[in-house]
């Protein structure tokens, strides 16, 4: 408790209603009053819980022939958008154009590929679902996995191998974390206040002032940069790593945050 309320003193004209609620009530908007069992925000949960659902009726269920044709309607595949049917037909029509943007997401190759993803989805979709709360989490991904498949597509763009996993939204709620999660108060502050994850982020320009920040978006380039190179991840061994989806994701977390954010920005003096 204490540092809390100078902390958030900082907060911008406007911001005192919010500063109230959260300290008039010990929840914040999409959780629970009572502690859960598992420290993890119902949206992750919900999302995590839909992943691994989506994964076992395509393994366990589905026929072979019934999986690809899953893939052909929900899959990611730039040709739909840039080769014409004489050259390359897929069945569905302006409908896949729509929506595969956002549904490749959720399917994954394997379930080392899936594995992978929630790990990192429960360490950094966990302190953006509690600040963002369910809808902001949930639109917020699903923005930054068609910003994914747009720089995918960029790059990719008369590619027919279909594009899945949720890499690119999980990339986004990394992108999220760095924004606030350094600030002071933050959880990865030099003191950490009882809401961290809702102290004030600072703008773009503070963020890329902190060394801790320009490390770790470094490192997290050069991580992604080695799958251009060719190195693969487990449940990635047979399949290309689509690391311009992951820096599509990121970028548009980082850019996008303000949009979604319900904390009042601190003021600078």
């Amino acid at each position: 408790m204490h540092g809390l309320a100078p902390r958030f003193s900082l907060a911008a004209p406007g911001g005192g209603s919010y500063v109230q609620g959260v300290l008039d009530r010990p929840t914040y908007p999409g959780t629970s009053h009572r502690e859960p069992v598992f420290n993890v925000p119902g949206a992750v949960a919900v999302m995590a819980l839909g992943l691994v659902a989506i994964h076992a009726i395509r393994v366990l269920l589905l026929s072979q022939d019934a999986d690809i044709e899953v893939l052909t309607y929900f899959a990611f595949i730039p040709a739909r958008y840039t080769l014409p049917d004489t050259m390359f037909y897929l069945p569905g029509g302006m409908g896949p154009k729509l929506w595969t943007v956002v549904s490749y997401a959720l399917l994954h190759a394997n379930w080392m590929h899936l594995i992978v993803n929630l790990v990192w989805l429960l360490a950094f979709g966990t302190p953006v679902a509690r600040r963002f709360g369910s809808t902001r989490f949930w639109l917020f991904c699903a923005v930054t996995a068609a910003a994914g498949a747009g720089a995918h597509y960029l790059a990719n763009s008369d590619a027919i191998a279909p594009l899945i996993g949720a890499s690119a939204a999980i990339s986004g709620t990394m992108a999220a974390a760095v924004r606030f999660t350094f600030a002071p108060g933050g959880a990865l502050s030099s003191y950490r206040t009882i809401f961290a994850d809702h102290q004030p982020a600072g703008s773009l320009r503070e963020n890329f002032s902190d060394k801790r920040v320009l490390i770790f978006v470094g490192a997290w380039f050069a991580f992604n940069l080695l799958f251009a190179f060719g190195v693969s991840l487990p449940g990635t061994e047979d399949a290309e790593v689509a690391w311009q989806a992951h820096i599509g994701g990121f970028v548009a977390g980082l850019l996008l945050f303000s949009l979604f954010d319900p904390v009042p920005r601190r003021r600078v003096a």
